[in-house]
């Protein structure tokens, strides 16, 4: 036997490993100490230094069957080894296009449900990227594993989080080697999302690991995880349970614009029905609450065991703070909630949402219903509830760009005060104001992922900001640059080249009011003109494709943009464009035709990105090296 002095929960360990070692050795029973035979460490996989752990629950490992069994599985997926090639953000590419299934990667601790925010290029079954190899080596590069598992429906989680949580994952997507994946062909997808979320569960689970604080919740461990069975009747309850949570943090993304779920923004969510996050929250907590208890039961959880689970959830935080050395791309936003978006800013982008026509202002008014709720194990819709459905009219027509230009019919900020108006809300003060000097590194922020940077709405300004066109990133075309020019500039320079005439007309005549207005129409219309002489050297040979995403479609327009990260970005990807970083993109073969024609011919994947793949040209198999028998040494 081992004894074993326990004191992580401990503030003042120093003072307590003194306390703890004179109740040692006078004989006095402490709580904090452990005697336990080493050998029984056997028991749980992987041997875990688990000595706070009762005899009771150690022996489940050796009494319960393992979660991998009848049929459970759990897999790792697929790796892309460059997600910058091979992911998107939904939002940026046409997902009523085959090609583009929704790619479960990690992502943020979130109990029962979270968004599948980012897309992956399966397109003919993944022959693009199952044929990306690297040419000095003939390795392949990418891991596409348990692809019979893909775009089935189970449960998915983020590999390293404060405690086990997994979430929904509906059918027709595919999980990554950091977003994991569970499976079960009996249907009891929501009897297992409800017991994984408990915190019997996540006890043993950390048990098993030999970690608290932030572990990573490994595919092998699970495994080998003690599964209780319910009976029939604790099935249903927990299907329920787990049901109704979906639901509610479902609900609570309904404010969102950036999610599968969205419907109005949170100064207009209520019209659509009771909301109010602080009641919500309160019943996933009696939920969580019910949960627990069953799956306490359900695990043989003594009165012990249980004290033993809510002391170590206080330990646990002595540890969070030092879990985050080796943070993978998507657990940069462990906690769940991240900062609520400002009511007023969201109000506002919704409404430039609605101006552009994309987000559906009938919903306020009762005008349209919002579909109902679909199940925790469907499908993700190409488009959320509160867009714009196929073929509803818009509230404002226009060809894909509105403008900042007070008197002109496509104005966006007297768009934003109309659909404000319509919708019956008080206008802003200084809508105008918001629009040039706010919103873009709002909306920035807010359509930022992980390492993806996806804005839709495009300021394309003059030098100083004086006049800017807003594209529409869903609406781009090869002719939204000559609409920009022909719609738009070229009528604005007409308008100020007048104006300018009839103030030089006056001549001596000017005030000194009038000279200061000539002067300043004199630098605008310089700047129009060379906002137009650029629009005109680009127009040409632009021709975005929107499965390129955000980042590579707005490169060759840099010098367009004014808000300086977003600009020194795209000015470095324009540049990596140019020496053939990017050869796999559509806009690439639109410049440097020749260039990618000939890589086509020995790289296979890149073919394939092209269409191209007669280009290809097999290389002859290197023959293998002879293996000849060794010589005998003479003695």
């Amino acid at each position: 036997m081992t004894t074993f002095l326990r004191l992580v929960a401990d503030s003042e360990k120093a003072a307590n490993l003194s306390s703890v070692t004179n109740s040692l050795r006078s004989g006095v029973i402490d709580p904090r100490v452990y005697v336990i035979n080493p050998d029984s460490f056997k028991i749980i996989p992987g041997t875990p230094f688990a000595y706070w752990v009762s005899d009771d629950l150690r022996s489940l490992f050796e009494s319960l069957p393992s979660f991998e069994s009848d049929g459970r599985s759990v897999r790792v997926g697929l790796q892309t080894s460059d997600d910058f090639r091979f992911v998107r953000s939904w939002w940026e590419v046409d997902l009523t296009q085959n090609g583009w299934s929704c790619f479960a990667k990690g992502g943020k601790f979130s109990p029962f449900y979270s968004d599948i925010y980012l897309v992956v290029n399966w397109a003919a079954d993944g022959r693009e990227i199952k044929n990306f190899y690297d040419l000095k080596t003939s390795k392949l590069n990418s891991r596409p594993q348990n692809t019979e598992f893909y775009r089935l429906p189970g449960l998915t989680w983020p590999t390293r989080a404060k405690r086990f949580a997994p979430q929904a994952l509906g059918a027709d997507c595919i999980f990554s080697q950091r977003g994991f994946f569970a499976y079960f062909p009996d249907g009891d997808q929501a009897v297992a999302l409800a017991l994984f979320n408990s915190q019997a569960f996540d006890y043993l689970f950390k048990t098993a690991l030999g970690r608290f604080g932030y572990p990573e919740f490994l595919v092998g461990i699970l495994q080998k995880m003690p599964w209780a069975e319910p009976d029939r009747e604790t099935k249903i309850a927990l299907q329920h349970l787990a049901h109704r949570a979906w639901s509610l943090k479902r609900n609570q993304d309904t404010v969102n614009e950036t999610v599968h779920a969205f419907t109005l923004p949170s100064a207009l969510r209520a019209r659509l029905g009771p909301y109010d996050p602080v009641v919500i929250d309160c019943e996933l907590a009696e939920i969580q609450a019910e949960i627990d208890a069953i799956a306490f039961d359900l695990y043989g959880f003594s009165e012990a065991d249980r004290a033993a689970v809510y002391a170590s959830q206080g330990a646990a935080s002595e540890v969070d703070s030092e879990a985050d050395d080796d943070q993978d791309d998507e657990a940069s936003d462990y906690e769940e909630n991240a900062a609520p978006i400002a009511r007023t800013s969201g109000l506002l982008s919704w409404a430039i949402g609605v101006a552009f026509g994309r987000f559906d202002w009938r919903l306020t008014t009762g005008e349209r219903a919002a579909p109902p709720e679909p199940a925790p194990f469907d499908p993700l819709p190409a488009k959320s509830p509160g867009m714009l459905p196929d073929g509803a009219a818009p509230l404002h027509e226009h060809g894909g760009i509105l403008v900042d230009d007070q008197g002109n019919p496509h104005d966006l900020a007297r768009l934003i005060e109309e659909v404000l108006a319509r919708v019956e809300v008080p206008v802003p003060e200084d809508v105008r104001r918001w629009l040039q000097r706010e919103f873009f590194a709002f909306h920035l922020q807010r359509y930022s992922k992980s390492r993806r940077k996806a804005p839709i709405y495009w300021p394309l300004a003059t030098s100083s900001g004086s006049y800017t066109l807003w594209a529409y990133y869903p609406g781009l075309t090869s002719q939204t640059l000559y609409t920009a020019i022909n719609d738009f500039v070229e009528p604005k320079l007409k308008q100020v080249g007048d104006d300018v005439t009839a103030l030089r007309n006056k001549g001596s005549a000017r005030t000194q009011d009038d000279e200061k207005q000539f002067e300043t129409l004199k630098a605008f219309e310089l700047e129009l003109l060379e906002l137009r002489d650029t629009l005109l050297k680009l127009a040409p040979t632009y021709k975005p494709n929107h499965d390129d995403g955000v980042q590579i479609s707005a490169a060759p327009l840099w010098p367009l943009f004014r808000h300086k990260p977003w600009q020194k970005l795209l000015k470095e990807t324009w540049t990596k464009l140019e020496k053939g970083d990017y050869d796999w993109a559509h806009l690439a073969m639109n410049y440097w035709p020749d260039r990618v024609r000939e890589k086509c011919k020995t790289d296979k994947s890149l073919a394939i990105a092209h269409g191209l793949e007669d280009l290809y040209v097999e290389p002859e198999a290197k023959p293998k090296k002879a293996r000849g028998r060794k010589k005998s040494k003479e003695m």
